[in-house]
C-alpha cells in the first residue's frame, strides 16, 4: 500500500506571538532550523519507502505561502486543499481522505500537523513501519509520545491491552490535560502517553468511521469536494458546503468512539512547540542556558530566550526571561508566565489592532510589502515583486500613489499607457486610475510606494483582473 503524507497546516499559534500571527502563523515560520516547521514536516519522511506525493490542507489565506514553501523543497504536492475557514482537524482529514480514495482506493494516510518538531526523525520513520502493518489491517493508529516529565500542557492516551504481533496497544482512553499531581501519576504508571495528534490509517477506513460516528461531517465534506474545483496545485472546496460543516477534532469526532483505535509508542524527540518555553526546550542553549537569536548582547543573563529580528537587544543581570523583538512589537515575559501570551493577543484583537493578524511585512502571491512610515493622509511602503510576477489590475477610490524604482525593472500600466521604469525612475498613479505593476525581469523588483489620500486602508482596492484569482475575494 502506498503511504501518502497528509500535512495539516492550520492554527494561529497565538502563544508564539509576536512572531506567529494569524496571517503568517507558526507552521510557516523557521523556529528551530533554517526551514519552516511545515518544510521540516514535509522532509521528515524522506527515508520512508513506497510513498506518494504529500497532500496539504491549509487555509485559503495561506495558500501561496504554503505553495511557495513546498516548491522551495523541490517537491510537487499531490494537491493543496484550501479551506475557506478552519473547521478543526476532523473535517480537514475527511477532505484529504475523500481526495485520496478517488485516486488510490487502498491509500494509507500518515496525518501530521505542520507545526510539530521531531529531533529524531529516523525513530519516527522506524515506528511508521510497524504502524503501516497495523493500519493495513484496518486499525486507526495514533502515535503516543513516551513522556519524560509530568507535563500538564498535553492531553494523554492510556494504553489498553497489547496487540498480538505488534508493539502497539489498544486505546484504553483519551484523557484531558491533567493537573501536576495527576501528570506525575501518569508518568510513574508507564501506561500513559502524550497525545501527539499524529495518525496513520487507511483513507477508506477513516471515511467508514466518520460515517459511523460523525455523518454530518462526511456529508458536508463530500458535498464540498463534489462541488469544488481543481485550480493548478490547489483544490478549492465549495465554500457554502464546507462552512455548513460541523467543527470537531479527529479525537472527539472518531478516535474516542471507535473500537479500531490503537496507540503506538513513539520516542522521537517530539514537541508541539506550542509556546515559547517549549521552543526553549528544543533549541540548543549556550553555557549560560540561553537561546540567543539575532543581534543580542547578553551580560550576566541566564536560562533565557532572547530573539532580535530588527534591532540590537541587550540584557543585563536577568534570568528566566523571554525577550522577543520583531519589527513592530516586543514581548518581555518571565519563563513561568510565557504560556499566558494568548491574553495579549486577545487584547489586541479586542482593540482591533493589526498586530494580532499581520506583521509589518505582509506576504502576497506576487511578493511582499512592508510599511516604512505613516502619518496623517500619507503612507510609505516598500514593495518587493518576484521575477515574472504581477499585481492585479486595480483602482483606488481614496488614494493616489507615487512609485519609485530602486532595484530592477518595472512594467507599469496606468490607464491606457504601458511603459517600463528603471532604477531611479518614478511615476504617478492618480486617484481612480486603473493601474498595474509587473516585474518582467529576472531579479526581484524593489519599489518605494508613497500613498496619499483621505483613506489608506488595504480594503480600498477594486480588482479588475488578477492572475491569482483574487478578483472575487473580499
Amino acid at each position: 500500500m502506498t503511504l501518502y503524507p497528509v500535512i495539516l497546516s492550520g492554527g494561529a499559534g497565538t502563544r508564539l506571538w509576536p512572531m506567529s500571527r494569524e496571517h503568517y502563523p507558526k507552521p510557516l515560520m523557521p523556529l528551530v532550523s533554517e526551514r519552516s516547521l511545515l518544510q521540516d514536516t514535509a522532509l521528515r519522511l524522506n527515508t520512508v519507502p513506497d510513498q506518494g506525493d504529500a497532500l496539504y490542507v491549509c487555509n485559503e489565506e495561506h495558500r501561496f505561502l504554503v505553495a511557495e514553501q513546498v516548491s522551495q523543497l523541490g517537491k510537487k504536492p499531490a494537491t493543496i486543499i484550501l479551506e475557506p475557514e478552519g473547521r478543526n482537524t476532523a473535517p480537514a482529514l475527511t477532505l484529504a481522505a475523500l481526495y485520496l480514495v478517488q485516486r488510490d482506493a487502498d491509500a494509507l494516510m500518515i496525518v501530521m500537523p505542520a507545526d510539530h518538531v521531531m529531533t529524531q526523525p529516523q525513530a519516527f520513520a522506524e515506528a511508521l513501519q510497524q504502524g503501516r502493518l497495523d493500519a493495513a489491517k484496518g486499525a486507526l493508529v495514533t502515535f503516543g509520545i513516551v513522556p519524560d516529565r509530568p507535563e500538564t500542557g498535553y492531553g494523554y492516551i492510556r494504553r489498553g491491552e497489547a496487540l498480538q504481533d505488534s508493539s502497539a496497544f489498544a486505546v484504553g482512553e483519551f484523557v484531558e490535560k491533567p493537573d501536576l499531581q495527576t501528570a506525575q501519576q501518569y508518568l510513574e504508571s508507564g501506561d500513559y502517553y502524550w497525545n501527539s495528534g499524529i495518525f496513520l490509517m487507511r483513507a477508506d477506513r477513516w471515511l467508514d468511521e466518520v460515517e459511523r460516528f460523525a455523518p454530518a461531517i462526511l456529508a458536508h465534506c463530500r458535498s464540498a469536494m463534489k462541488h469544488g474545483r481543481q485550480d493548478s496545485d490547489f483544490f478549492r472546496v465549495n465554500q457554502a458546503d464546507f462552512l455548513s460543516c460541523p467543527t470537531d477534532s479527529i479525537d472527539y469526532a472518531v478516535m474516542e468512539k471507535t473500537d479500531h483505535g490503537v496507540v503506538l509508542p513513539l520516542n522521537a524527540g517530539w514537541s508541539d512547540v506550542g509556546a515559547w518555553p517549549a521552543l526553549w526546550d528544543v533549541c540548543a542553549r549556550d553555557a549560560d542556558g540561553n537561546v540567543i537569536r539575532g543581534d543580542v548582547l547578553a551580560e550576566d543573563t541566564h536560562n533565557s530566550f532572547l530573539l532580535a529580528q530588527h534591532r540590537c537587544v541587550a540584557t543585563v543581570g536577568v534570568e528566566n526571561i523571554f525577550v522577543i523583538e520583531t519589527a513592530d512589537a516586543v514581548l518581555v515575559t518571565s519563563r513561568d508566565k510565557a504560556q499566558n501570551v494568548k491574553a495579549i493577543v486577545n487584547r489586541l484583537k479586542a482593540a482591533k489592532r493589526y498586530e494580532s493578524k499581520t506583521h509589518r511585512q505582509v506576504y502576497r502571491p506576487w511578493g511582499s510589502y512592508e510599511g516604512i512610515d505613516a502619518g496623517s493622509r500619507f503612507q510609505v511602503k516598500r514593495l518587493s515583486v518576484k521575477p515574472g510576477a504581477q499585481l492585479s489590475l486595480q483602482m483606488h477610490h481614496h488614494r493616489a500613489e507615487h512609485w519609485v524604482v530602486v532595484k530592477g525593472t518595472a512594467r507599469v500600466t496606468c490607464g491606457d499607457q504601458v511603459f517600463n521604469l528603471h532604477e531611479n525612475e518614478s511615476t504617478y498613479i492618480p486617484m481612480g486610475e486603473r493601474h498595474r505593476l509587473e516585474n518582467p525581469g529576472n531579479i526581484p523588483l524593489e519599489v518605494i510606494e508613497i500613498q496619499s489620500g483621505s483613506y489608506l486602508g488595504e480594503d480600498d482596492i477594486v480588482r479588475y483582473e488578477d492572475v491569482y484569482d483574487r478578483v472575487q475575494e473580499k
